[in-house]
């Protein structure tokens, strides 16, 4: 509910604070006091773009600050949390132009973006002008009207938690869908390369292996040369080394009992002895092992080969990395074979979801069928109450392509003439009769939805008498869940105020600005015969305007 807008230096507003009720709250004055001036500083808190032309004073600044309570607004607190805004019981939205012209946003003195500021300021107000017809003309408007007659919420809730979840099942699908063709481009290469580790067959550390191999026969001839030299002179000469240590070693033993340091020389040669003799058949044995193998020598340098071109192809240092680099290419060759089968299995789900869905869907549409022909026959009624009893809607439900909203493409088709050749609303000109039909369609939701703060300026253009105090009656029946504000020119439609609100120009000097005052009861009446029969108000407007107010 908008308690109080408080506006500064805009247009020829000084400076004026307006406190608003909830019910019906109606503004009246006469043409030219001001009141377009004030939806126009309205607009700005709103979203309007800032016209600088619009600054009284250029050299200070412009500000509309307007203060609502939203603590019966879910949707308002929803949206403060999701963009880090204070959450009170009031919030204050302001709006500023600087003497550049340059505005800024603020809610709860916190400064927001233009976008910020509509998206919020559209769960609060509603400001209806007289040519205003876009919610009317707006689909989504359209089917939340339908849908609210239809008691389709519950449904609704279902279908889009259900329309969410064919969306993101559809959406994986074709990442999966994607991924498989591009994996079908590569599937042949990786597998090309897969085979080629695979028929190398190479074990863990096999090249470097083959690398020390590979040097041992290459030098084979060498070391068993050198092994043999080492046989011979410790074993295989006509008197061989390890044969003139044990000789030695025998011609000492006499001697060892009566000179300990000839045992111990004699010890020492033993240990000598017994250490070459091993050696030598060490050497000999090592020897026989060895050979010149020219077949083993072409197998292992074609084998590394093999592996050296592998391992510069794939730049890699050993063949662990090889093997590793096989494992990956089996991992991948693995999970391109099963996206087949996850492609099916999501194909699968996507079917149930978009049965359910579709379930739902058939279950909405058929509600909002049923319900149009009551929806049509009311607002035509509607209408004919407020003074135009020639006009017609028709609502026009086709199949469409499934949305958040449904599988239903919805518009308002309109006649205002009783012709049979109905038009879209976005088609509809006329801006008292479309005021009008919005006006019809809102009394008749505002109980099933969460309508904000409605305004209305003037939409009671060329219409007068009955059709007046239908309007009257039947923004009094709206604003009795909700707050009403309207700009009226009408006395049937200002008698039924909750509070009278009266614009008016007053000169200070030179200067002439705008300002607006509650009327009391007594001024109320006054107001009204003037509204009737002119600024002198006769005896029967004065009395004719005391039962406007009593009815």
């Amino acid at each position: 509910m908008l308690q109080e807008l408080h506006i500064q230096n805009y247009a020829i507003i000084d400076d004026l604070v307006i406190r608003f009720d909830a019910g019906l709250n109606i503004i009246t004055g006469e043409t030219g006091a001001g009141k377009s001036i004030l939806m126009g500083a309205l607009s700005l808190i709103l979203g309007e773009r800032a016209d600088s032309s619009m600054v009284l004073n250029k050299d200070k600044k412009c500000f509309v600050e307007g203060v609502f309570l939203v603590s019966n607004k879910p949707g308002v607190i929803h949206f403060l949390e999701e963009n880090d805004l204070d959450i009170n019981a009031e919030l204050v939205i302001r709006r500023e132009i600087a003497v550049n012209g340059k505005s800024r946003a603020f809610v709860n003195d916190t400064p927001v973006t233009l976008g910020q500021l509509q998206a919020l300021t559209s769960r609060l107000v509603d400001l209806h002008h007289q040519f205003d017809t876009l919610s009317l003309a707006d689909t989504g408007f359209q089917l939340t009207v339908v849908d609210a007659m239809s008691g389709n919420e519950h449904n609704l809730a279902r279908y889009r938690k259900s329309f969410r979840a064919w969306q993101d099942t559809r959406r994986e699908l074709t990442v999966l869908q994607e991924r498989k063709d591009n994996s079908n481009r590569e599937q042949d290469y990786h597998r090309f390369l897969y085979n080629e580790l695979e028929e190398a067959s190479f074990k863990p550390d096999e090249l470097e292996g083959l690398e020390d191999e590979l040097k041992l026969l290459n030098s084979a001839e060498g070391i068993k040369s050198a092994l043999t030299n080492v046989y011979e002179h410790l074993k295989g000469q006509e008197t061989p080394l390890v044969q003139v240590l044990k000789q030695m070693h025998q011609q000492l033993q006499p001697f060892v009992n009566p000179l300990a340091a000839v045992a111990d020389l004699s010890a020492r040669i033993q240990a000598c002895y017994i250490e070459l003799a091993d050696i030598a058949e060490e050497a000999e044995h090592q020897a026989d092992k060895i050979s010149h193998d020219a077949g083993r020598i072409e197998e292992i340098n074609e084998r590394l080969n093999t592996g050296y071109r592998l391992l510069k192809k794939h730049g890699v240092q050993t063949t662990r990395e090889l093997l590793a680099l096989m494992d990956e290419l089996s991992v991948k060759l693995l999970a391109i074979e099963q996206l087949d089968d996850q492609i099916l299995a999501l194909q699968k789900q996507l079917q149930a979801s978009e049965a359910d869905m579709l379930r739902l869907a058939d279950s909405i549409s058929a509600a909002r069928k049923k319900q149009v022909p009551s929806l049509e026959k009311q607002v035509n009624e509607l209408l004919a109450r407020v003074g135009m009893p020639n006009a017609r809607l028709k609502v026009q439900l086709d199949p469409a392509e499934p949305s958040i909203s449904g599988t239903d493409a919805i518009d308002f088709l309109f006649d205002g003439n009783k012709s049979n050749q109905f038009s879209s609303l976005r088609k509809v000109a006329s801006g008292g009769e479309l005021s009008r039909l919005m006006l019809c369609i809102k009394s008749l939701v505002a109980g099933k939805i969460d309508l904000p703060t409605l305004i209305f300026d003037e939409i009671d253009t060329g219409i007068s008498g009955e059709a007046s105090r239908q309007v009257g009656l039947i923004m009094k029946e709206l604003a009795a869940a909700r707050q009403v504000i309207c700009i009226t020119h009408q006395p049937q439609i200002a008698g039924k105020a909750d509070r009278h609100l009266f614009v008016f120009k007053q000169a200070a000097g030179k200067t002439i600005s705008t300002n607006i005052r509650e009327l009391d009861r007594e001024e109320r009446i006054t107001a009204i015969a003037q509204m009737l029969s002119g600024e002198k108000p006769t005896a029967a407007a004065m009395e004719n305007a005391r039962e406007m107010i009593m009815k």
